[in-house]
């Protein structure tokens, strides 16, 4: 395993099972039947894992993952186990490093399409809509002000790049063209359905989720939620005493990483900069409080 001096772990190392893929932030490995998802402390922004890590990060990230797994059920997703006493005996020696950042999932085959849901006008959102007067392509009334709330949620998908490329915003029916119309308009429908219910529950613990993105695969002939779900990685989270229209309120995710970033002179070329101590233990204060916030617990 390896850890940074800041006690985050970046990269895992478990030579009795095969490594299937390391990601930006997870590292995947494969279990036969079954895959075993790591999630390390790395954090990535602008298509780059950064130097350095967050401590606790992987373990809120998985957590988080948990707690909208079991609060929404009725969405069937991709999780066997989180049970570190239903691992495979040849991991049981990683307890420290693994229990409460892993999970050991179904093996699917992922939708080449990330599935974006915005309720709230912000980010490059605002900026397409400054420009244009749509969010990607789709039309909206005049007059939105910064961070201000939708009408209504819309689903603005994009296509999963490999790591050290950028995903792109596609049109609904490009998706379509890419997955067939029925599988599109199913990703859809469900999008806003999870996003629907999980922005009115977060709603009521104080946080506001103003986008998330979602992934969906294929397990035999059932289509299920992969991956993360509902994190301060893959959403935004705004405390609701401080949301603010007309200016970019401040968030429990790693917008707060990204805008450090970008006030740091970074060309956004290779190499990532090393993120300062400050801003790694600020970034895992927010991810702590955005898991503390929603869920009631404490990692």
């Amino acid at each position: 395993m390896k850890y940074d001096s800041n006690g985050a772990l970046l990269t895992t190392e478990l030579q009795e099972v095969p490594l299937l893929n390391r990601g930006k932030v997870r590292d995947v490995y494969d279990l036969g039947d079954t895959l075993l998802f790591v999630a390390t402390d790395r954090i990535s922004a602008f298509d780059f894992v950064m130097p350095n890590g967050i401590p606790q990060k992987g373990k809120v990230l998985t957590q988080i993952s948990l707690f909208w797994f079991e609060l929404m059920d009725w969405m069937k997703n991709h999780l066997y186990s989180s049970n570190f006493a239903d691992f495979p005996e040849v991991l049981q020696k990683y307890r420290k490093d693994l229990e409460g950042r892993s999970m050991i999932v179904k093996k699917a085959e992922p939708l080449p399409v990330e599935c974006i849901v915005r309720g709230y006008i912000i980010g490059s959102g605002w900026k397409d809509y400054l420009r244009t007067g749509k969010i990607c392509g789709i039309k909206l009334r005049e007059n939105y002000r910064q961070a201000e709330k939708l009408d209504e949620p819309i689903f603005t998908p994009s296509t999963k790049a490999e790591q050290g490329l950028h995903d792109e915003n596609i049109s609904f029916e490009k998706t379509i063209d890419i997955i067939g119309r029925e599988k599109a308009e199913t990703i859809k429908e469900l999008s806003l359905k999870i996003y629907t219910t999980a922005a009115d529950y977060a709603r009521e613990k104080g946080i506001i989720l103003a986008d998330t993105k979602f992934e969906f695969g294929e397990h035999g002939n059932e289509l299920i939620l992969i991956d993360e779900v509902l994190t301060p990685d893959s959403s935004r989270f705004w405390p609701a005493e401080k949301y603010e229209i007309g200016c970019s309120p401040p968030s429990l995710d790693k917008q707060f990483v990204r805008d450090y970033l970008e006030s740091c002179g970074w060309d956004k070329t290779d190499p990532a900069p090393v993120l300062p101590k400050d801003i790694v233990d600020k970034t895992t204060q927010k991810y702590m409080e955005a898991y503390n916030a929603l869920t009631g617990r404490i990692i």
